[in-house]
């Protein structure tokens, strides 16, 4: 059971604005005094959250947000305590199974209660933000569904696979290879460990990459289908390498992108030659799938 730990939280206007805090506050903290973390919200503004071990400065902290947003931000800052609790214990039993389709996507404690009619992909809670539990691989999973209905794509790539939950997914359905790619040396390693977890090990093949940039993307393609669950300025950054490595009629699902953020990423991909034809919103979030028309 872990002890009570002391929480400073802060909501902020903008991206740029929180990381210029946390880069504050880190200098100011050793690692093993302080935890921090910085999420966007569906509004657009961000969260700062940090945590401690001993109760912190309350002034201090104040002083040093002052200085780097504005006094009357500081003002804003909330102080609280989290009491003991096995947080472990406690995230397993929030986290149930979340169904998109034929996916169901789990926790090893979860197992037994998928259904045989369903395809199950175990990821533990640790990683919630790639479960399905958040908007976007869920509605990632969600497009994967409906494509894979009527459409058998033969190469198929998820770009930027995390957990690797998508690639598993389409793995597991296609019963066929996928090529699964992510900047993040520990997210190929969990990616790699999560296929064979699944199953699909054998089927999912992950390499570090950066962007379009090593040699399997032009090996392995065109791909018929792409699976992008990033952020939406490398979503838009990426449009004109991705449609390079894309088949004739190819679809790509795209996702990690706020609502109001979709207008651009779709105008990115349709100057390529990709024609939107199905938009999710889920949470706040977006989830685009596309086809090559050209």
């Amino acid at each position: 059971m872990t002890p009570s730990t002391h929480r400073a939280s802060v909501t902020l206007s903008d991206e740029t604005t929180a990381k210029r805090v946390v880069d504050a506050l880190s200098e100011l903290f050793f690692e093993d005094q302080a935890a921090f973390a910085a999420f966007e919200r569906p509004d657009g503004r961000w969260d700062v959250t940090v945590h401690f071990a001993e109760p912190p400065d309350q002034a201090l902290l104040r002083e040093l947000v002052g200085q780097v947003v504005r006094p009357d931000i500081a003002s804003t800052l909330v102080f609280d305590t989290i009491e003991a609790k096995d947080w472990v214990k406690a995230s397993l039993e929030d986290l149930v199974p979340v169904a998109a389709g034929r996916f169901v996507v789990h926790g090893q404690h979860d197992r037994h209660r998928i259904p045989p009619n369903k395809l199950g992909i175990e990821i533990e809670a640790a990683l919630a933000f790639g479960t399905g539990h958040h908007g976007t691989p869920r509605g990632c999973l969600l497009l994967l569904d409906h494509v894979l209905k009527a459409y058998q794509p033969r190469r198929v790539l998820d770009l930027g696979t995390g957990t690797g939950v998508l690639g598993i997914a389409a793995a597991k359905a296609l019963h066929g290879k996928v090529l699964a790619s992510d900047i993040d040396p520990p997210s190929v390693k969990v990616a790699e460990e999560n296929a064979w977890l699944n199953g699909a090990g054998h089927l999912v093949d992950v390499i570090r990459a950066t962007g379009f940039a090593a040699p399997r993307f032009a090996a392995d393609g065109p791909f018929d289908l792409v699976l992008a669950n990033i952020l939406a300025n490398p979503l838009r950054q990426l449009a004109g390498p991705m449609a390079q490595h894309l088949a004739s009629s190819a679809q790509v699902i795209l996702s990690g992108l706020l609502t109001h953020q979709a207008p651009a990423v779709i105008a990115a991909y349709r100057a390529r030659g990709l024609v939107p034809l199905r938009h999710l919103k889920i949470e706040g979030w977006s989830s685009l799938l596309l086809r090559r028309v050209k």
